[in-house]
């Protein structure tokens, strides 16, 4: 039985909270909302995880300082665009717990990735990235699951499986920080696209298309970036990328369906109500492919869809009619 923190009550923060304490650990939530620590502990309630059962080993505050004080690992699960000024408020408490970025991401301004900003606001910390194919609507009803721990520090690969395998729950190690979380980010865009291409009625083909030339760029830029190239064949990076594509658990999925039947983008998040980390991450990709000179024609459309007011049906004539390659 271990003491765990977790900096996040989204969907993800709860559902890992759901698996770890029927594990037997005691889990402490941190929220910035009043209404999603009253809804955690006092209804027992996840507003999008209607089916999740919230146990009594589950506490949720608003005082980050209550939350990491005791604890033996740190879960890091809030949205990419708020990591950095969250750890500003809480690295102060933390004395040798080990960070598990759960989240998936940029940071938009500085094209930091997450384990980047560790790094730089907490330079002693040993961290890891938990990262594959996890809806957390699967993982908070048991739906057996595999994930990976990617980090440089042996002892943290092993805590972590140690903390969460199980029946439910298959967990691999890695030693590619940077692999790992470039799978879990990237993928993000492809699934957006993914949504836009069903709403405009694309087939099976054009599916398959995209998904595998997907990978493709998501590869070429996570090599430039120093990331493994099995890795992104991997649970983080094809795993993480069929789940997203496929499932309408997938918010990035939905958000790319809303833009494909016409809404604007702030429609879109008004509708799907959570952080898309797709939208937000567009950009960064778009200028890191120009950082590292990659070519990456499938994310420069969907930017141009989302930027420059391109038809999503003009991006496919775009990506088909470009000049013959081999592949």
């Amino acid at each position: 039985m271990k003491n765990i923190a977790i900096i996040g009550s989204g969907t993800w923060g709860v559902a890992l909270a759901i698996h770890l304490s029927n594990l037997g650990n005691n889990i402490k939530i941190w929220s910035f909302t009043e209404e999603e620590t009253k809804s955690i502990n006092e209804d027992r309630k996840c507003k999008f995880l209607p089916d999740a059962i919230i146990n009594d080993k589950i506490t949720c505050y608003m005082d980050l300082q209550k939350v990491i004080e005791g604890s033996e690992i740190i879960l890091h699960v809030t949205p990419s665009k708020f990591v950095r000024e969250t750890i500003k408020k809480y690295k102060n408490y933390v004395t040798n717990q080990p960070i598990i970025m759960c989240a998936k991401g940029f940071e938009e301004k500085t094209l930091c990735t997450l384990s980047q900003i560790i790094e730089q606001e907490m330079p002693n910390c040993k961290y890891g990235i938990f990262s594959g194919p996890s809806h957390a609507e699967e993982v908070s009803i048991g739906i057996p699951t595999a994930i990976v721990i990617a980090s440089k520090y042996k002892e943290v690969q092993t805590m972590v499986q140690d903390l969460f395998m199980n029946e439910k729950m298959r967990v691999y190690a890695s030693d590619d920080v940077i692999g790992v979380e470039l799978g879990g980010a990237l993928k993000n865009i492809i699934a957006f696209c993914a949504g836009i291409a069903t709403e405009i009625n694309l087939g099976d083909n054009s599916f398959a298309a995209l998904i595998t030339r997907g990978l493709v760029e998501i590869t070429r830029l996570g090599e430039a970036m120093g990331g493994k190239h099995d890795t992104f064949y991997g649970l983080s990076g094809l795993g993480d990328l069929i789940v997203t594509c496929m499932s309408e658990h997938s918010r990035n999925r939905r958000a790319g369906r809303l833009i494909g039947r016409g809404c604007t983008v702030e429609e879109a998040k008004k509708e799907i109500g959570m952080v898309i980390e797709s939208i937000d991450n567009i950009d960064v990709a778009h200028e890191l492919s120009k950082k590292y000179n990659i070519e990456m024609p499938i994310v420069n459309a969907v930017y141009d869809v989302l930027y420059n007011n391109l038809n999503p049906k003009d991006a496919v004539n775009q990506l088909m009619t470009r000049e013959r390659k081999s592949e």
